[in-house]
């Protein structure tokens, strides 16, 4: 794949917002599930930047575009479309209006293509209601320029408004404010604000026969009514974890902070849209045990989402931010030892990614090279936890969370609404600890462009983990032709927490014997579990140790979600054992049709049915 054309500050886009920049964006588009496409027209201003520019550039994929409209003349504008470049698609360049004045107002009469990537298009019968169809979006990374003509690069931060129209008899949700609605016959118009400049990937929508349920002062959770109840009682926590989060990083700046509980195909754990986070329905365990995930996404609110990597090989530091704040919240909601626990819960996971991806592969470095490189293929836990345990490393050299806090806080701050690189933070971080000569122990080069495991693993409270470790010796010694050494009594009391961490341990583990996890199942039931993370490891564990039982479950689960966290590593798994690898594939081309995307694409490389 070449990289011709692609912009010298973002390998991943056409842009060149150097020159001119798109400064704000008005959507007009009409929803139209028969095509399963949206169709309207987009209206940029625009500025220009070098006076020696005479064309806006824009990333367009698979887009049908009519005309282009000077707003002031009416006029229409001349734009050509490149060819294609796989899966990053085409540049749009605009022949901007002859005139002496750097500001213009154009519009983009245009509809997307059914298989736009940053789509997807359910019918009625993959709702929970059965009744209506559903529509969600999925732009991170660069599957914008699929459904908006637009500068789809994290460097560009601009307000949006949307007027969508669709059937009345749905509702739309967008990462904005909702301003008004009109209803005219069967069709309804929603109209929308986000006023605070957000990046391309954080412009989001769903369509759907949706409800809502209030769970705090500021915060609706969204959902199909046959789920709402359960969705309402799994995130009833929400505002302590906002307030929390308030207290570590500052004031929350954009309003609202509602949740949208998506269908299971939604191919992440949650994905931060402003106003509107979007989460996977695997998290209703029914405990509460997942809600985590959104501490996960309330801290994007900081973390990615006002503060954002100027382009994706600084992916870091949304991510690797994200976690290390969602851990502070969780330390303050729970306890300090809870915060390590999860830590080290998750280090087994990153082993695992790094030797799966090679100890030397440059994409296990914090800063990667995307020249030629799409960023889905990139993504990887890496630069959430390798970037969290540098964070870490950073907190304990300074001195700890009484001396790193206010930097963050005053990070926050310095750098809120804009995009930046490693640089930037690493500049602003020597700046502020000028006087604290410990920093010079630091190695940055080692830290940010090493690939592997980190270079230091942070002093983490071990309390919580030594008990799970007891137990998992005794299970790993355990001669199976005895009795189970773990009692039913010592299943009770342990939280979700402390079984995914000893389930993980398993895993890490050789194979089991098939005896010892029939066995093991009669005491903890983990094939009956409605937590998704115990189920997860339990199905991979089974696999792994060649247990057929395993495989049918197995085949069901990664059809009945789609969350990449849990179907990629269970393909894997599939693919890996000689015995259930055939029905791996032939499962996926069957379903592939119904998944997202970036799931069908990065599953198809895992099967090696595409390179």
């Amino acid at each position: 794949m070449g990289a011709e054309g692609l912009s010298p500050r973002d390998p991943s886009s056409y842009s060149r917002p150097e020159d001119v920049v798109v400064t704000n964006i008005g959507i007009n588009l009409n929803v139209d599930f028969n095509k399963k496409i949206l169709h309207g027209h987009v209206v940029l201003d625009v500025k220009r930047i070098n006076k020696n520019a005479t064309e806006l550039i824009l990333d367009a994929k698979n887009l049908t575009v009519s005309k282009v409209i000077d707003h002031y003349t009416k006029k229409e504008l001349k734009h050509v479309i490149s060819d294609t470049i796989e899966e990053f698609g085409s540049k749009m360049s605009i022949e901007l209006p002859a005139q002496e004045a750097d500001n213009f107002t154009l519009s983009i009469y245009y509809e997307n293509n059914p298989n736009a990537s940053g789509l997807q298009w359910l019918t009625p019968s993959q709702t929970a209601g059965k009744q209506h169809p559903y529509l969600f979006s999925q732009f991170q990374a660069i599957h914008a320029r699929s459904v908006i003509p637009c500068q789809d690069t994290p460097s560009v931060k601009t307000k949006y408004s949307a007027t969508i129209t669709a059937s009345s008899e749905l509702t739309v949700l967008m990462s904005a404010i909702l301003k008004s609605t009109v209803t005219e016959g069967n069709q309804k118009q929603s109209y929308f604000i986000q006023d605070v400049p957000v990046p391309s990937y954080l412009i989001a929508i769903a369509v759907g026969a949706l409800e809502s349920k209030k769970i705090g002062p500021r915060s609706h959770v969204w959902a199909e009514k046959e789920i709402i109840g359960a969705c309402a009682y799994e995130f009833a926590e929400t505002e302590h974890q906002l307030k929390t989060a308030e207290e570590i990083c500052g004031p929350y700046v954009w309003g609202i902070y509602d949740l949208l509980v998506l269908p299971p195909s939604f191919a992440y754990g949650g994905m931060e849209n402003p106003c509107l986070t979007f989460v996977t329905p695997t998290l209703l365990a029914g405990d509460r045990s997942l809600a985590n995930v959104v501490a996960h996404e309330i801290a994007h609110s900081w973390t990615g989402n006002l503060i954002t990597n100027r382009n994706f090989e600084h992916f870091w530091l949304n991510e690797g931010f994200t976690v290390f704040v969602e851990r502070k919240i969780k330390g303050k909601l729970s306890s300090p030892l809870q915060q390590d626990f999860d830590a080290l819960g998750r280090l087994p996971e990153l082993k695992e990614t790094v030797k799966l991806l090679g100890e030397t592969n440059p994409l296990t470095k914090l800063v990667v090279d995307l020249k030629g490189v799409h960023p889905d293929d990139a993504f990887s836990i890496v630069p959430y936890e390798k970037g969290q345990t540098f964070l870490r490393y950073l907190e304990e050299v300074v001195g700890g969370p009484a001396q790193f806090e206010p930097f963050l806080r005053k990070y926050f701050d310095t750098f809120k609404f804009k995009s930046i690189d490693t640089d930037d933070f690493k500049s602003f971080f020597e700046n502020h600890f000028s006087n604290n000569s410990a920093i010079q122990s630091v190695d940055w080069n080692v830290w940010l462009y090493s690939p592997g495991m980190p270079p230091v693993i942070p002093n983490y409270n071990t309390t919580l983990a030594e008990k799970c470790n007891k137990l998992n010796k005794q299970i790993l010694d355990w001669d199976e032709k005895a009795a189970c050494p773990v009692e039913s009594s010592q299943v009770k009391n342990l939280t979700a927490d402390e079984i995914i961490y000893l389930l993980q341990q398993i895993l890490d583990d050789k194979p089991q014997s098939v005896t010892k996890l029939e066995k093991l199942d009669k005491v903890f039931h983990f094939s009956d579990v409605k937590n998704s993370e115990i189920k997860f490891r339990w199905l991979r564990i089974g696999l792994k140790s060649h247990w057929p039982k395993s495989v049918d479950p197995a085949l069901d689960w990664v059809n009945e979600v789609g969350r990449m966290k849990f179907v990629r590593p269970l393909y894997r798994d599939l693919y890996a054992w000689e015995d259930s690898r055939a029905k791996a594939v032939d499962n996926f081309e069957k379903n592939k049709q119904y998944m997202m995307h970036v799931v069908a694409y990065t599953v198809s490389k895992d099967l090696h049915l595409t390179s």
